[in-house]
């Protein structure tokens, strides 16, 4: 299976930029897209950011269009965030995730996630 760690969360202030990056290990041949979720506190997680791991395709959520760049590096089995104009109600938990099979918005359509980083931005 699919294992994936991602790194680069913490704390900055509101207009401050962050790096999240995740690497994924294993059977990552297998693997279709890429994707980043949030999970607020008392919050359902929400779609982020995909990419097709062959490349060519990216979808972003409307709240974080213009901001946020979604990228990979296949050589290194990675996937970024790079996190710019971070606001407030950037606050929370970020995941990545993997798809095997499509590449959609809906959590339900990954099979494996990462543990989780923390970020939190101050106003």
């Amino acid at each position: 299976q699919v294992q994936l760690v991602e790194s680069g969360g913490g704390l900055v202030q509101a207009g401050g930029s962050l790096r999240l990056s995740c690497e994924a290990s294993k059977r990552t041949f297998s693997i279709y897209a890429m994707g980043w979720f949030r999970q607020a506190p008392g919050k359902e997680r929400e779609f982020v950011a995909v990419i097709k791991w062959s490349g060519g395709t990216i979808d972003y959520a409307d709240s974080v269009k213009g901001r946020f760049t979604i990228s990979r590096d296949n050589a290194e089995n990675t996937v970024y965030l790079q996190m710019n104009s971070l606001k407030s109600e950037d606050t929370a938990v970020y995941y990545c995730a993997a798809s095997l099979s499509s590449l959609k918005r809906a959590p339900s359509s990954y099979n494996y996630w990462g543990q989780g980083t923390q970020v939190t931005v101050s106003s």
